[in-house]
């Protein structure tokens, strides 16, 4: 796998690789209930003083140092000082997408735009054959968003998130199934 992690661009976005310098503008954005409470039980809550600083140092940076993360900031074109979610991808056989996104953002379809980059990008530069993504029940922001980049829900189990077990949707595409929708080959 890659461990050069280009810029994307989106009509409305411009997606840089997390940095260090990221910490102060992930640790202002970030914690907030309506963001964390679907994501994954392993992230602390409440939100540490230094949350932001020790993910980028224990977990994103050295993921991907070693080639097996790849994430980014999502900034406005329009503002691309200024940091309003993160979209990441990660090796793995059960999760391999995850994002989230400042609230007063959501609803615009700025996250359908990261997802479609990050995923031509999982399939074309890393030559991944599948992407999984989970996600609670109860997420039907993020539900909809699989659904409108032709993924399709291959199966449920129950997850920890933030907020508790809760019962999770498992949803994927392949490689062919993107290339497909795209039009190419």
């Amino acid at each position: 796998m890659a461990n050069v992690i280009p810029n994307l661009v989106t009509e409305r976005l411009l997606l840089r690789p997390l940095g260090l310098d990221d910490a102060p503008a992930i640790q202002t954005v970030f914690p907030q209930w309506e963001i964390v409470r679907f994501l994954a039980s392993h992230i602390p809550w409440p939100y540490p003083p230094d949350g932001a600083e020790s993910f980028l140092r224990n977990v994103a940076l050295p993921g991907m140092a070693a080639g097996r993360e790849w994430h980014w900031s999502l900034r406005p074109k329009t503002t691309p000082e200024q940091l309003i979610g993160v979209i990441s991808l990660l090796v793995g056989e059960k999760n391999n997408r995850g994002f989230w996104i400042a609230p007063e953002w959501r609803g615009q379809g700025l996250m359908s735009e990261a997802v479609v980059a990050v995923t031509d990008f999982w399939f074309k530069e890393l030559g991944c054959d599948l992407l999984r993504a989970p996600k609670a029940v109860e997420n039907i922001t993020s539900r909809r968003i699989s659904q409108s980049s032709g993924m399709r829900l291959v199966g449920t189990e129950t997850h920890s998130f933030v907020s508790g077990e809760h019962p999770a949707e498992i949803w994927e595409i392949t490689a062919v199934e993107w290339r497909a929708r795209k039009g190419t080959t």
